[in-house]
C-alpha cells in the first residue's frame, strides 16, 4: 500500500513544564497571542493557525519535554528574521545558534526554548 498525503505532518505537541511561562515565551519571541484552552482532556495552548487551509498545526501542553534538544525539531515561522528571533529567543530565556542555513525555500536556523524543545526558526523568502 501507498500512502501519499499532500501533508504528512498534521500536528504537533510540545510539551512544555509550565503552560503559562510557555506561553509568555512564544509569545515575547514569535508575537503570539495565546490563551490556554481547557475544553479537551488537557489544558493547551494553540500556535496560531488557519484550520480552513492545509497544513500542520499544533500547541504547548503540561507534558516532559525531552529538554536539550534531544526530542524532535519543530519548526516555526519568524516574524522578521532568522537573527532578530534568535535575539528574542536568548531575551526571553531560550538559547539560540548563531548558525543561519540558507536553502531553496527560505533561511532557519536551531534554538531550544526554556524547557529545552529544539525550535527551527523559519525565514521564507522576501
Amino acid at each position: 500500500m501507498s500512502f501519499t498525503p499532500k501533508n504528512a505532518l498534521v500536528w504537533a505537541e510540545i510539551p512544555v513544564s509550565d503552560l503559562n511561562k510557555a506561553i509568555a515565551f512564544y509569545s515575547a519571541v514569535f508575537g503570539y497571542e495565546m490563551k490556554v484552552d481547557e475544553s479537551g482532556p488537557n489544558p493547551i495552548a494553540f500556535l496560531p493557525m488557519d484550520m480552513a487551509s492545509p497544513g500542520a498545526g499544533g500547541h504547548l501542553y503540561p507534558g516532559t519535554p525531552a529538554g536539550n534538544g534531544d526530542g524532535p525539531t519543530v519548526h516555526l515561522a519568524v516574524p522578521d528574521t532568522v537573527e532578530a528571533t534568535a535575539g528574542r529567543v536568548r531575551d526571553a530565556g531560550g538559547q539560540a545558534n548563531d548558525t543561519v542555513m540558507e536553502i531553496p525555500a527560505g533561511r532557519f536556523g536551531y534554538a531550544t526554548d526554556p524547557d529545552g524543545n529544539s525550535l527551527g526558526l523559519f525565514q521564507r523568502p522576501a
